[in-house]
């Protein structure tokens, strides 16, 4: 029997297609980031971790500080984008002295620019507000001054808490209190002059397991389809874009229109308080924030701008305080199996 040219050719187009749906590619890559902490004794070797975030198609991760094996681990691996956190402890000297920022830049930075596609670095996690934020705006200042002399594509941040708000609901209502006032404010003023991102952690557990009686488990979870809350013009189904535009609002009280905000942790502990914290629910709140994210689709607030964001954790950590904080993580560490289904 003879073929024709046209038919040879789709033929063979077809068995492309077939290796790459069943043999070579094995994961769509998710636009949702995982934050990658280390606070452990079981923990598996870097280079296993970046395996695991390659087999599930992950390309964005979140360290909380320049840790060398991890930053090692991740050279030559330019796909994923790394976000490097600057210790809470090193702020006090490093805000005494840009000197002191260039050398902690040449130490924890430099030495991996080649190889390694650091996309930000957060100068402390939950600082602001608190006894060492007023550190926050001057490392940022340095290292974003250091950074535009190298013409460095590296974004310069630092990650606050909903603890900001002294008010949050209904979204609209949302301010901050006098002291992120204080410390925060002039942080999203100097980030808007550039449109760099706000990382803010964003946690509707907490909320929850505080008020169960009130706030129901669906709207929580995003597993609610009816509106909630509704505010204004505004309609909420599920309570982490209710968080997310609270903040906004928050800032635009402030004068701060606009700017990009990231989610830098968001997730549910599958364990450690009872009926309130299971595999199930935790992977519903957490599918359900992979879904939004990779949806495209923006809170009521801001619905034309994707949300952007990492979900904690890649591991429990056992050597985090007992309870909730130990079971935040989608893998177990000691066989890196996931703890319950989600990529």
């Amino acid at each position: 029997m003879n073929y024709s040219p046209k038919t040879v050719f789709l033929f063979f187009l077809s068995c492309i297609v077939l290796i790459f749906n069943y043999g070579l590619v094995t994961t769509a890559a998710s636009n949702v980031g995982l934050n990658y902490g280390l606070l452990g004794d079981n923990l598996p070797p870097p280079s296993n971790v970046i395996n695991l975030y390659k087999s599930i198609g992950i390309t964005k991760v979140r360290i909380f500080d320049p840790n060398t094996e991890v930053l090692n681990a991740l050279r030559g691996h330019r796909d994923i984008k790394v976000t490097v956190g600057v210790r809470d402890q090193d702020l006090a000297p490093l805000a005494a002295s840009e000197d002191a920022v260039k050398a902690w830049f040449a130490t924890n930075i430099e030495p991996y620019l080649a190889d390694v596609n650091i996309a930000f670095i957060t100068v402390g996690n939950e600082v602001i507000p608190g006894p060492i934020g007023p550190h926050v705006l001057p490392v940022m200042t340095s290292l974003t001054n250091l950074v535009k002399s190298r013409n460095l594509p590296i974004s310069i941040s630092t990650v606050v808490s909903m603890a900001n708000l002294g008010q949050s609901y209904p979204p609209s209502a949302g301010m901050f209190t006098s002291q992120a006032r204080e410390q925060l404010t002039p942080v999203l003023k100097f980030l808007s002059q550039t449109s760099t991102p706000i990382l803010v952690n964003i946690y509707p557990y907490f909320p929850y397991a505080t008020d169960p009686v009130n706030i129901h488990l669906d709207y929580a979870i995003s597993k609610s389809k009816a509106v909630v809350v509704q505010d204004g013009p505004l309609g909420y189904s599920n309570m982490f874009d209710a968080m997310f535009d609270a903040f906004l609002w928050a800032m635009e009280k402030e004068g701060v229109k606009g700017l990009p905000m990231v989610v830098s942790e968001t997730g549910w502990p599958s364990a450690g308080n009872g009926d309130m914290t299971t595999p199930l629910i935790a992977a519903t709140y957490n599918g359900n924030f992979v879904k939004h994210v990779d949806s495209g689709k923006g809170t009521p607030k801001r619905p034309s701008s994707r949300v952007d964001g990492f979900l904690f954790a890649t591991f429990n950590e056992n050597q985090k305080p007992p309870g909730t904080e130990q079971n935040f993580g989608l893998y177990n560490p000691v066989d890196m199996k996931p703890i319950y289904k989600l990529f």
